[in-house]
């Protein structure tokens, strides 16, 4: 990244801020619901959408949920040990970094990087990420992770930053449209699917490695106590639209093999409480047919949303969305299948901040 000579600073956030901060995530995410040519504080859209703008690109189109409210910032979601910078240039703020910090595994994610401006927004981004980097190795944060679009320059500042891309995720979207089906006609007993409990972990644990390369799960580093505390957790297993799980009620549900030894597959649900869609998350064998696990989970999200209520407002319910990753087929397909539609491809990116060890270990005498 060329030397500046801008005058800007990048600082913490105050409370002071959050009316501006508001304001300039609503710029660099510029919506498209509104007519052609309507005026915004004397601009129209066309106008607006021509300004040096730059954001993780995240691609949930505003047809669907703009990227702003599927992360917005209610003040109850965002917790103390979060961390929320600015680019400050004479009392006029010009960027905004929001990082979402999971203080069991010193893991910190950067859910939104956002720059408009007359000169160079790719810079201001650029000293955003540096500064909060420094920040969170003083505040011992052991990985920086980050989900964005190949878009605008994305994957290369944060290369150029450190990061390195480990994978990439396809996001599904199914429309609210198409009514949730009901659990009647599943039987999760005979289909051996069960609440997930502490006593799954060292399954789970096999799981994810059947399913994972072996690259990426070193990456990831998760631990046994990891999924030991997965019914109660989100961040586990990781995918780019995990903040979307603090505005919602998760549990985790696992499918035995028919032969009892061991699990094929794990379903994670999250049932908004915000104005945002409805998540799930697949974890399954290449072999194992997941259509009717699918169907479960849209099943208990319609049943635990009150979709199939006859008091349900429709206007409440805001679609499911799911994250698969490349190498996860065939779930894709079985989504598909369900209604629901590949609606972008985002890439993932990971930055460590402590240097890795082998780890001690006992070796023959010579």
């Amino acid at each position: 990244m060329p030397a500046t000579t801008r005058s800007g600073r990048v600082r913490a956030a105050r409370l002071t801020d959050l009316s501006a901060v508001g304001e300039l995530s609503r710029l660099a995410h510029p919506s498209i619901e509104a007519p052609a040519g309507a005026a915004n504080d004397g601009r129209s859209r066309g106008e607006e959408a021509q300004r040096p703008i730059r954001s993780l690109g995240l691609p949930v189109t505003a047809s669907h949920v703009s990227v702003f409210s599927l992360f917005r910032m209610p003040l109850g979601a965002f917790q103390p040990n979060d961390q929320m910078y600015v680019y400050d240039e004479g009392g006029r703020l010009s960027g905004l970094a929001r990082v979402e910090r999971d203080a069991v595994r010193d893991e910190w994610t950067i859910v939104e990087l956002d720059a408009i401006d007359q000169g160079s927004a790719g810079d201001i981004r650029f000293r955003l990420v540096q500064h909060l980097m420094r920040d969170g190795s003083r505040r011992g944060a052991q990985r920086f992770h980050v989900a964005c679009a190949d878009t605008g320059g994305n994957v290369e500042l944060f290369m150029q930053a450190g990061f390195a891309r480990y994978g990439e995720e396809v996001i599904f979207f199914r429309d609210p449209r198409h009514r949730l089906p009901t659990l009647r006609g599943i039987d999760a007993e005979a289909l051996r699917i069960r609440p997930a409990s502490p006593t799954d972990s060292v399954d789970l644990a096999r799981l994810y490695k059947r399913v994972t390369p072996a690259p990426v799960a070193r990456v990831e580093g998760y631990r046994l106590p990891d999924w030991e505390h997965l019914p109660g957790r989100s961040s586990v297993p990781r995918t780019s639209l995990t903040p979307l799980l603090r505005f919602a009620d998760v549990e985790a549900h696992v499918q035995e093999a028919v032969d009892g030894d061991g699990l094929v597959a794990l379903l994670q649900v999250g049932v908004a409480k915000e104005q945002h869609p409805h998540y799930m998350r697949l974890l399954a064998l290449p072999e194992h047919d997941t259509s009717t696990l699918i169907r479960y989970g849209l099943g208990l999200i319609g049943k635990r949303s009150g979709a199939h209520s006859r008091s349900a407002n429709s206007a409440h319910q805001h679609g499911v969305m799911a994250c698969v990753r490349t190498y996860e087929s065939p779930i894709d397909h079985r989504l598909e299948e369900q209604d629901m539609e590949a609606i972008a491809t985002v890439s993932l990116l990971v930055k460590e901040a402590l240097v890795r060890v082998a780890e001690p270990s006992l070796v023959p005498a010579v």
